[in-house]
């Protein structure tokens, strides 16, 4: 007779703690995890209370020794940041986990739970969980202290246009803010003739200074003044200036070239109107729509000036027009704009509405003008005109009146605009009551010219209720599509991030 017999299964068997006598599994030290606590804190040596510098005014924190980082709330480069601050008490332990323990934003504590092994009493392996609290406190930066102290640079861009109107700088404002390159100045300083970029570094001045040249056309000089030297150390300390000079020519400027340069650009005739400036000088002959473009480098060549003051700018009303099909080329002629129609006119200056006088001219509007509208234009007529290229040119090569722009009810265009622009913040001194006046032509050559607008941040003013595209004039307007919304990221003072859209 057969027995079946069940295998054994053997069990580990178990020892008392020599401390409190519980029954334990054998481990190198035969003492229970509890009073093996009792006798070994791992965590001996690691502070429990850190601190640590936030800066309020970049919304950045110091990681020693002397550089300062900008780190989101509970992401991995904060928590890198700050094991870094208990980094040689750490190397003594095996460091398991790290984890954030979520705190208020507004209560300047970040608590790290950190979760640590080592090697204990005969080789035996303690794990242990503690929290670190660490205590943020304020602490300005170098770079915001500079900024405070509105005083200490180390370069200088000064940007400067000798002309009567700031169309250019209020378009070259615009990109600059575009682009973020007002981030790294310490200030920025307005005069009557121009900018004052202020930079702790010569390079930030630099890295200006060419994106000035890449933005409109340019010349600059630099120089630099000696405040101190260190003849031990053979070190020095300068202050660099660089003086950037705009071409002064703005948009909607009437020009006169020198005989050269316009048979340069295809024979053009010399009397041209500028119709807008970016990188280049955008220039249209009014009686052949001929275009050419004229960068620094020419320009500096061959220099010309604008032949009225934008003051000077006379209103018309159209009498006749009508558009001319045929235009006549002379041999070697440059591009012909597709954008504009060539119109023969006859005008009547709205001041001298009383007398018989009118004026006959060729433009590049005539796609735009009909019998009875306003038109903007240059009475060259009755107008002393001091230039050197226009006292040498034939008095039949010098029209009448160049017209410049349909007229339309700024009032009118003022209330319904319903989008707006930012602006940079800067020192202003002896403000010129005519910068409302300029400011609002800067606004109306936006809604003009799509080819600048292109280039601008453009954002939706919600105070003002949507409208149509056209008004009832048909004075051009900025459509709703080209609108940005005014999206501000604001921080709290732990770093974390909170989009606000602003009205």
């Amino acid at each position: 007779m057969e027995y079946m017999t069940e295998p054994v299964k053997h069990t580990p068997g178990h020892i008392l703690c020599c401390d409190c006598g519980v029954p334990i599994s054998p481990n190198p030290a035969n003492i229970c995890v509890a009073c093996l606590r009792s006798k070994v804190d791992i965590s001996q040596g690691i502070p429990k209370q850190v601190f640590i510098s936030f800066c309020k005014q970049c919304q950045r924190y110091f990681q020693p020794p002397a550089t300062w980082v900008q780190c989101a709330l509970e992401s991995r480069d904060l928590l890198a940041l700050c094991l870094k601050k208990i980094k040689a008490p750490l190397s003594k332990v095996r460091l398991v986990d790290a984890s954030f323990v979520w705190t208020e934003p507004h209560s300047k504590r970040l608590k790290v739970k950190l979760t640590i092994q080592k090697e204990v009493m005969n080789g035996a392996i303690l794990q242990q969980v503690f929290v670190v609290d660490y205590v943020v406190q304020p602490q300005m930066c170098g770079d915001c202290h500079r900024v405070e102290a509105k005083d200490f640079w180390k370069a200088v861009v000064q940007v400067r246009q000798k002309t009567l109107h700031k169309k250019t700088f209020y378009y070259l404002e615009q990109l600059i803010l575009k682009y973020g390159m007002h981030q790294n100045t310490l200030r920025i300083k307005e005069i009557h003739d121009g900018l004052d970029f202020y930079y702790s570094s010569k390079q930030h001045a630099q890295k200006m200074v060419e994106f000035l040249q890449c933005t409109v056309p340019t010349r600059y000089k630099a120089s630099q003044r000696l405040i101190s030297q260190d003849i031990h150390s053979n070190t020095y300390n300068y202050k660099s200036t660089f003086s950037v000079e705009i071409v002064p020519i703005c948009k909607d400027n009437v020009v006169c070239l020198s005989p050269k340069l316009a048979q340069s650009l295809g024979n053009m005739n010399q009397i041209c109107v500028c119709i807008r400036v970016t990188s280049v000088i955008h220039l249209i002959d009014p009686n052949t729509l001929q275009v050419a473009d004229i960068d620094g480098n020419t320009f500096w060549s061959h220099p010309f000036n604008s032949l009225c003051h934008p003051k000077q700018l006379e209103e018309f009303i159209v009498m006749e027009c009508s558009v001319v099909r045929d235009i006549k080329r002379s041999a070697g002629a440059g591009m012909i704009s597709k954008k504009h129609t060539l119109g023969e006119v006859w005008v009547q200056k709205t001041s001298e509405m009383n007398t018989d006088k009118q004026y006959f001219c060729r433009t590049h509007l005539g796609h735009l003008l009909n019998p009875g509208d306003l038109v903007l234009g240059f009475d060259l007529v009755n107008c002393n005109l001091n230039d050197e290229h226009v006292n040498k040119m034939k008095s039949d090569r010098v029209p009448d009146v160049v017209l410049i722009k349909k007229s339309y009810d700024r009032s009118k265009r003022q209330r319904r605009r319903n989008w707006k622009l930012k602006e940079l913040a800067r020192d202003r001194e002896n403000v010129d009551t005519d910068d409302e006046r300029q400011y609002q032509d800067f606004l109306e050559d936006l809604e003009e010219d799509e080819a600048i607008r292109k280039n601008v941040n453009i954002y939706r003013d919600s105070a003002i209720p949507v409208e149509s595209d056209t008004d009832d004039e048909g004075a051009p307007r900025v459509s709703l599509a080209e609108m940005l919304e005014d999206l501000h990221i604001s921080q709290d003072a732990t770093g974390g991030t909170h989009p606000v859209i602003m009205n």
